[in-house]
């Protein structure tokens, strides 16, 4: 499966989308859509064309990682996923209890289990817009 243009969407909002790279909120060095990396400073620009060739390519690891799941997901579950994912690493969304309860068979308590996700406080209404995204309520 893969992330639609609804999914992209909504992590471009979510995100942001900067071509002047800039500290996040845990003082990293950011640029583009959520773009971190070694070789991202404080300051520097990108071309539209750079972000949207970067982001396609940090979304395959985010997308391969959701697929890992090995749970059939609707479009809106796994868009949401993806979004979950890349905001949180491949490590933390393997880890996390939305995995464990969708390989369980709780697709309502993996929902729920976005909002256990919202450490900084500010990130409380992106996981709850990803929670409505899975449960298809936008």
């Amino acid at each position: 499966m893969n992330i639609s243009a609804t999914g992209v969407a909504a992590i471009r909002q979510r995100e942001g989308y900067r071509l002047q790279a800039y500290r996040d909120v845990k003082g990293i060095p950011t640029v583009g859509v959520g773009h971190t990396g070694p070789e991202v400073r404080v300051g520097m620009w990108w071309t539209i064309a750079q972000v949207d060739a970067t982001l396609a390519n940090d979304l395959s690891r985010f997308v391969a990682a959701v697929n890992d799941v090995g749970v059939e997901l609707t479009q809106n579950e796994f868009d949401a996923c993806v979004s979950l994912a890349f905001n949180i690493g491949v490590g933390g969304f393997e880890g996390s209890s939305v995995v464990k309860q969708l390989k369980a068979g709780n697709k309502q308590a993996a929902a729920d289990d976005f909002l256990m996700w919202e450490k900084p406080p500010s990130l409380r209404a992106r996981r709850e817009g990803e929670r409505r995204q899975f449960l298809g309520e936008m």
